[in-house]
């Protein structure tokens, strides 16, 4: 009786495996193969008329073409990216809903709040990486300087005297100053403004000294000899600037890179094979011709989208990066 009353209760255990692979598994297999089923949504996490907002509206369009759906883009800025966060976290892991944000979302936000209310690597997968945002270092015409190397000694010659512009505390442009100022020892005031074309005009009219300022904000001012620009973040020179040497080139600091960048990203339960066609289908909208130009007129460096997993690496590298200077400059959990 004890042989017949075990093998009733596998025979009921494996019905039941069964089942719930049914109610579960099935569904979300069926759901990739008719992926996708609806328009599908790029929530931004910056306004429109945006550098990010022009080039994602350009991808979305190839996007439908490829994909035989409506890509709609909806533009939620706010709260150092939490509105668009929460706006895809509350949205079905069915793939029809995908987060385009910043390294500040991905690799700086969970330094400097005290308390987030999402993890960016357990709560997301990063579908592509696929391009970065360099910042030009550059200074008042006024100041009586013409490379990095004059730049660090007159800021130690005048120690505390100088001023540094950026568009908030805590943002990558104001990181990739702190990341000078930690190598070279300077002393350096922050003047933090709402907005990047604010913190540059400032600089124009004097009002501060420099910064590392976006590529796509200060490409005219440079040109007509309003900003003086002395190097490039990126470990790269920029194809639209190619005179501007990278700061890792003309400084001691040869690792030295400090950029942003722009991933789409899914929420982390969202079926793999949805994730892996959205990858490809990026990868051949992001690499085609037209767009890398577009993106190169923005000062921006178009990327071949990497692997989701070396993706996810790369970020566990910049938040480690990032992480350890918004502690070292006394901004974690200021927010």
């Amino acid at each position: 009786m004890a042989r017949v009353s075990n093998r009733t209760f596998w025979w009921h255990y494996l019905c039941a495996c069964l089942v719930l692979f049914c109610a579960l598994g099935v569904p979300r297999a069926v759901q990739a193969q008719t992926w996708p089923s609806k328009p599908i949504t790029l929530v931004l996490i910056l306004a429109p008329g945006t550098g990010m907002d022009v080039i994602v509206r350009s991808y979305a369009e190839r996007l439908s073409q490829a994909l035989g759906r409506p890509v709609v883009v909806e533009n939620k800025p706010g709260g150092s990216g939490l509105v668009a966060v929460n706006a895809v976290l509350g949205a079905p892991a069915d793939g029809h809903t995908f987060l385009v944000a910043t390294s500040g979302v991905f690799a700086i936000n969970q330094t400097v709040f005290r308390k987030l209310t999402y993890d960016p690597l357990a709560d997301f997968v990063p579908v592509s990486l696929y391009l970065k945002s360099p910042f030009i270092l550059v200074v008042r015409p006024t100041l009586p300087v013409q490379s990095v190397s004059e730049l660090v000694a007159y800021a130690k010659a005048h120690d505390g005297q100088l001023s540094y512009s950026s568009p908030g505390a805590a943002t990558a442009p104001q990181l990739a100053v702190e990341m000078m100022k930690s190598h070279y020892n300077l002393d350096i005031t922050h003047v933090p403004y709402k907005s990047t074309p604010q913190s540059v005009t400032d600089i124009v009219a004097g009002t501060v000294d420099l910064a590392f300022a976006e590529a796509g904000a200060s490409f005219e001012l440079i040109k007509s000899g309003k900003l003086r620009p002395l190097a490039v973040s990126s470990l790269t020179r920029l194809t639209s600037f190619n005179s501007i040497a990278p700061f890792a080139e003309v400084s001691d600091a040869s690792d030295f890179e400090a950029v942003s960048w722009h991933v789409m990203a899914a929420r982390a339960d969202t079926p793999r094979p949805i994730l892996q066609r959205m990858s490809d289908e990026m990868r051949r909208a992001v690499n085609s011709p037209e767009l890398r130009e577009r993106m190169v007129s923005f000062g921006l460096i178009p990327l071949d989208p990497p692997s989701i997993e070396d993706t996810q690496s790369y970020i566990r590298a910049e938040a480690g990066k990032w992480g350890t200077l918004v502690k070292r400059i006394g901004a974690a959990g200021t927010q």
